[in-house]
């Protein structure tokens, strides 16, 4: 009965209306000025005139895809919109012509504005009284409005792009009918494909081809171009990957199909055989995102997530996080990234599985401990592989629980999290490294003048001159720091043999000498972060720091592969990187992403310190000088020249293990990232295995290439005369030795000899060592019964060690034995 309440003076009067309505819209295209000036006032207090003609179009959110270093393999894809532009020639045609008779068949005859259309609109909702609405938009005022709406710099600016009122239809006509005077229909019809919607996610017709039916926009046939073509009308309701909107977008469909026959696009027949088709509709959402990575094989989250954190703090990509995050997720960024898919597929095997590693310290998927592993190649920066037994995911729901006793009751992360536990942030300090830190120190040292020959002779435990809080259990003496090692050696220790069997009272001693500052100095210019505030009060005045060649300090495995990197590089410190390069949507390189690289530490010093470190795992200097391996099976397993360091911090809480060749290096970390202070023991054998197996297989295919050996001046330094001391009392070649430049210490061995017995027989070493080092007396017992102990220096045999900043302390020795 509605319809009869609209009699024939109203219809008269619509018509009335909508003829000049019409005539207003012709008079607009040819004379604005004129035409256009009574219903504006009736829009707004802006003339048509007025109105402005140009767009400030920006870009429409584009899709940013990332890949691994091969260019090929996709990794992730970032979008705040799924859409990635396409060039129309690159549209199948049925596709073209679909969307045209689907919106717009008068597009390729009207002038951007539809009179008739506009016409038709207006009486159909006059006749509706007000309960539905018919549009007269064609498609350049479609893509005008949309445009409009992506350019919007404010809220605002937003909903006045998509406000129903007179003022912006008028803007959206004025605007199209200026657009149509600048571009061809077919450049119209490329930039509205590309932005429209078209349902579950889908933006633009790349977007809409692949969600739908996983096809590129050139390979769509009638049916689904026709499909497709019918969702833009209410993309919400007519999306046919759901039960409840797939009949609704197949009634739509044939609207189309009839469309496309009335404008002669497609005869009768062809339309209804496309009508009868049955479509395989995939309706698969494109992954977002670092929790949607794609070849799950390659455990590749943790990656693409260090690359987004990356990304953030790059001035390239906007003025603050905000800026550079939109463009990540907007850009329509091609990001290659430094992931090398067999470096990166290897450390998430080895992560979870370790070979030559007995079943019960076998490290796997849904425990609490965290095996992370980082490589870094040496001379550029560039991560390529981030991997750990986790999954990158937010969904916790069925996680374990928060190992540490401050956080009973909560979920821990594992085996789920997006916690970066592997690279670290603000929040996430990282942990202890243990002995990997004395690699600091022999640079310090190395670069003092300190050639890799310096001897010391060390103690089972060392009296240090660092004063720490005398109730700890590491302090003796009262307030001094007094560190042990682990294995109760001592005796004569060189860099090379220090190292190589991981002597904590010769590293604590040479710092001493070499100074705090200067190490934490060289752990800065190598990358490591000192993030934990408590570091980071340290490593401010460090001088009181002893034990920080004992790797007390946080850091992550990311940081210590790049430290080792950059000796492995001869110096060359490079920032750590996730890009190869990065294309804008132009395809255009964006500039400045190039590796940082400065050269920090001295190309000698660096090749000095490789060929001591060659010595914990396996492998021998270049001058044959290694003596004792920490991971001495390391060289073998390998089968290349490597160096590196094991690390265990105290009782065992974490096991560290960074390998390093001239191309690659590997750092890993084994202990419980929910609580660092673990009460667990973390062995050496998973972590070293994961670290080594790693390299290996990263490594594969390419030639082995030499560690440049370091120059003599570094490896012995200026060799100084040892003075003959042959048959002098104990106390007379104490005396001769110190005063030629070096420490002294009085061995326990005793040797036949022609000098009397508890005289000195000779030196070790013998001939010239290098200046500073530690000279040991080697006692005489004549012919005959071994001579009585010596019992001088306060009853310390060992005599003259290491002491004080640089030098040795006076032996003082009260009681001569023999004189």
């Amino acid at each position: 009965m509605r319809k009869r309440e609209h009699g024939l003076l109203p219809n008269a009067a619509s018509l009335l209306l909508c003829g000049l309505l019409a005539g207003l819209v012709v008079a607009a295209a040819a004379f604005p000025a004129v035409a256009m000036s009574g219903l504006a006032a009736k829009a707004g207090s802006d003339t048509f005139e007025n109105l402005p003609t140009d767009i400030d179009v920006l870009p429409s959110p584009q899709i940013s895809y990332i890949y691994a270093s091969d260019g090929k393999t996709l990794l992730a894809m970032m979008y705040d919109e799924n859409r990635r532009d396409v060039k129309i020639d690159d549209v199948a045609r049925v596709m073209q012509e679909a969307i045209v008779a689907a919106e717009d068949n008068r597009f390729y005859v009207h002038r951007g504005v539809d009179v008739k259309g506009v016409a038709r609109a207006f009486v159909a909702n006059q006749n509706a009284g007000g309960q539905t609405e018919q549009g007269a938009s064609t498609l350049t005022m479609q893509y005008v409005r949309q445009a409009i709406s992506y350019s919007a710099k404010t809220p605002q600016e937003v909903v006045d792009a998509t406000d129903k009122t007179p003022t912006r239809k008028l803007r959206e006509m004025k605007y199209a009918i200026d657009l149509e005077k600048k571009l061809s229909k077919k450049d119209i019809l490329e930039r509205y494909l590309n932005i429209a919607a078209f349902g579950h996610g889908a933006y633009g017709i790349f977007a809409a081809s692949h969600v739908y039916f996983e096809k590129d926009p050139k390979d769509l046939t009638l049916p689904e171009a026709a499909l497709i073509a019918g969702l833009v009308k209410a993309p919400g309701t007519n999306d046919p990957a759901t039960a409840k909107g797939l009949q609704p977008a197949l009634d739509r469909q044939k609207y189309v199909l009839n469309q496309m026959v009335s404008m002669g696009y497609i005869d009768r027949a062809t339309a209804d055989a496309a009508g009868k088709e049955k479509l395989n509709i995939v309706g698969k959402r494109t992954p977002e995102g670092c929790e949607s990575v794609q070849r799950p094989e390659l455990g590749a989250g943790f990656y693409c997530d260090y690359l987004r954190r990356w990304w953030l703090t790059q001035k390239t990509f906007g003025e603050d996080q905000y800026q550079r995050a939109n463009r990540l997720r907007a850009g329509g960024y091609t990001v290659i990234s430094s992931l090398d898919i067999q470096t990166q597929a290897a450390a998430f095997k080895y992560a979870q599985e370790q070979p030559f590693v007995s079943k019960d310290q076998q490290v796997k998927m849904g425990q609490s401990n965290a095996l992370m592993l980082a490589a870094v190649q040496p001379g550029t920066g560039r991560v390529t592989a981030l991997a750990t037994n986790r999954i990158f995911s937010n969904d916790q729901s069925q996680n374990g629980q928060n190992t540490s006793p401050d956080k009973k009751g909560q979920k821990g992360n594992w085996p789920r999290t997006t916690v970066p536990i592997i690279t670290g942030d603000t929040d996430i300090p990282g942990y202890q490294a243990g002995s990997a830190f004395k690699i600091f120190t022999a640079v310090a040292a190395l670069e003092a003048g300190f050639p890799l020959a310096t001897t010391i002779n060390t103690e089972k435990q060392f009296v240090s001159d660092f004063v720490i809080d005398a109730r700890s259990p590491a302090a003796c003496n009262g307030p001094h720091y007094c560190p042990k090692n682990s294995g109760g050696q001592s005796g004569p220790y060189n860099m090379w043999t220090g190292f190589g069997s991981s002597i904590n009272t010769f590293f604590v001693p040479l710092e001493q000498r070499v100074g705090v500052d200067h190490v934490v100095d060289v752990a800065k210019r190598m990358g490591i972060q000192f993030n934990a505030p408590s570091d980071a009060q340290y490593a401010a005045n460090p001088k009181q720091w002893g034990a920080f060649t004992l790797g007390v300090s946080a850091t992550t495995p990311l940081q210590l592969a790049n430290a080792y990197a950059t000796l492995a590089a001869d110096g060359q410190y490079c920032e750590p990187t996730p890009i190869l390069e990065v294309r804008d949507n132009s395809g255009k390189k964006v500039d400045g992403l190039d590796p940082k690289c400065k050269q920090n530490i001295d190309p000698e010093v660096a090749r000095a310190a490789v060929d001591m470190a060659r010595c914990p795992v396996g492998d021998q200097s270049a001058t044959g000088k290694c003596g004792g391996a920490t991971a001495g099976y390391a060289h073998d397993f390998v089968k290349r020249p490597i160096a590196g360091k094991t690390g265990t911090t105290d009782s065992e809480k974490s096991a560290t293990f960074t390998v390093m060749t001239k191309q690659l290096a590997v750092s890993g970390f084994l202990t419980d990232p929910d609580w660092p202070e673990t009460n667990k023991n973390m062995k050496h054998p998973p972590v070293n295995y994961a670290a080594l197996a790693t390299l290996r297989d990263g490594l594969k295919g390419q030639p082995v290439v030499q560690f440049t050996p370091p120059t003599k001046d570094k490896t012995q330094g200026k060799l100084v005369d040892i003075p003959s001391v042959k048959c002098l009392s104990v106390d007379q070649a104490r005396s001769k030795v110190k005063n030629a430049g070096f420490g002294v210490s009085v061995s326990s061995q005793q040797v036949a000899s022609q000098c009397p017995p508890g005289t000195v027989d000779r030196t070790d070493p013998a001939g010239s060592t290098a200046k500073g080092s530690s000279v040991s007396l080697i006692i005489s017992k004549g012919q005959g019964a071994q001579a009585p102990p010596y019992l001088g220096n306060n009853g310390n045999p060992n005599g003259d060690v290491p002491q004080n900043n640089g030098g040795f302390a006076d032996p003082n020795c009260p009681i001569p034995w023999v004189c």
